[in-house]
């Protein structure tokens, strides 16, 4: 059985949980304590030199870290990948979309507003409100043009984005004001076997440290 090295409140996990649900596939979980230090010991360095979560260990005992790297492994031959060339460059367009822009913007603000790590007034703030509402703006232009982000169907493009920027709100974001973007949100969480266990922040109250 596969086995996931994962922190609860981390939406990088909550990716993989998703897509695990909608593959319908079992697997073990180890909950890493990454604010006290779990992430950063020699025996979970081994797993992922980085020292960050998630990480997927398969059954022969290969690691493999990175949250859009696992998305793509477990959804080879499956209906959320896609066999056309021009449609998987698509779909790693949108993930390394995610992993530049997302994850430096919304997801961070999200976590640092969340444990209070960051005032809502302060510079370092504004400037990345501003870049998350570029981010923002552009998802909701593609997607006043398409159902969903890649290939005009469900895929691991659309779970990679879903799993930071539909949480948007908690960054001081209104998505109201991204009406194409707000539907679609909608339409990831009516797909089957969605799963809706986003895991706050306030579960671990070591998380208003900073990383080591």
């Amino acid at each position: 059985m596969i086995t996931l090295y994962n922190y609860g409140p981390s939406q990088n996990g909550y990716k993989v949980r998703l897509l695990l649900a909608q593959l319908e596939r079992e697997y073990r979980t180890v909950d890493i304590a990454i604010f006290d230090g779990e992430s950063r010991t020699p025996d979970f360095l081994k797993k992922n030199p980085m020292g960050a979560v998630p990480v997927l260990e398969l059954e022969d005992g290969t690691y493999l870290p990175e949250s859009n790297a696992i998305l793509n492994y477990l959804a080879e031959d499956s209906e959320f990948h896609s066999d056309d060339p021009l449609v998987r460059a698509q779909t790693l367009r949108w993930m390394f979309f995610e992993q530049e822009y997302v994850q430096s913007s919304i997801a961070t603000l999200r976590h640092r507003m969340l444990t209070g790590k960051l005032a809502p007034d302060s510079p370092v703030t504004a400037e990345r409100r501003t870049l998350g509402q570029r981010v923002l703006t552009a998802l909701n232009d593609h997607l006043g043009t398409t159902d969903f982000l890649a290939g005009g169907r469900y895929s691991i493009a659309d779970i990679s984005v879903f799993a930071y920027a539909a949480f948007a709100e908690d960054a001081g974001y209104r998505l109201a004001d991204y009406p194409a973007f707000h539907a679609w949100t909608k339409r990831i969480r009516s797909q089957a076997n969605f799963l809706d266990d986003v895991i706050p922040y306030s579960v671990d109250p070591l998380s208003v440290r900073e990383l080591g």
